[in-house]
């Protein structure tokens, strides 16, 4: 229920019930994709509260531990870096030992961001969406695994994949790439029990991304 898939795919029938095309001029909707995004993030952060509630826990519990907020947001500054590092190595790595994994000349996702007020947007989108959805997805995941599902690394192993294969659309080594950096942030979680630094990392990771796209065009 949590995978993001049943939602994504649920949000896809009813936008498209609703008359919006995900296409605009032959290329992705900057508006459809967008809206997606934040739809689906509000419906997963609200099915993962929900669940968490009707198990009697408190969020605070499974996503910030003990650890003092601000120490984990001074940790995640820095480790941006890292995992721009990492991103790099893999993806470098990847398309110098298997050239085929490349079989996406141009992501898609840089199609849409043809202004700097939309790439504004699509950081501020890439924050919620990315950067907070998927860690808050990510922890409740591995939380739920490590409670019912055979253990928490089992869980970070699987949901990697997951993770990965999600990124299906930016090409095959993106999905290499994504996989490793849901490892890494999953780990991070595992060891410190607080979403704080792998959140505030992935929403500097992906602004970065998205400024280098837009300055590339």
């Amino acid at each position: 229920m949590c995978s993001g898939w049943p939602s994504q795919f649920a949000l896809t029938f009813l936008i498209a019930w609703a008359g919006f095309s995900p296409h605009e001029g032959g290329h992705l909707s900057f508006g459809y994709v967008t809206t997606l995004l934040l739809l689906d993030a509000a419906v997963l952060i609200g099915m993962i509260f929900w669940f968490i509630h009707r198990h009697g826990e408190k969020p605070r519990d499974v996503f910030l531990g003990n650890r003092p907020i601000r120490h984990e947001i001074w940790i995640g500054i820095p480790m941006t870096a890292v995992v721009f590092a990492l991103a790099l190595v893999v993806l470098s790595t990847a398309q110098r030992l298997v050239p085929s994994l490349h079989n996406v000349p141009e992501n898609p996702l840089q199609q849409l961001i043809a202004s700097r007020g939309q790439a504004i947007v699509f950081v501020l989108v890439a924050t919620i969406a990315g950067g907070l959805r998927e860690e808050i997805q990510r922890a409740f995941i591995i939380h739920r695994f490590e409670q019912h599902l055979g253990g928490a690394w089992v869980g970070l192993v699987l949901y990697s994949l997951v993770f990965g294969a999600g990124h299906a659309l930016q090409g095959w080594d993106a999905v290499v790439t994504t996989t490793m950096l849901g490892l890494f942030w999953g780990y991070v979680y595992v060891s410190r029990r607080s979403i704080v630094a792998p959140a505030v990392s992935h929403s500097g990771f992906n602004a970065a991304e998205i400024f280098q796209y837009f300055m590339l065009k």
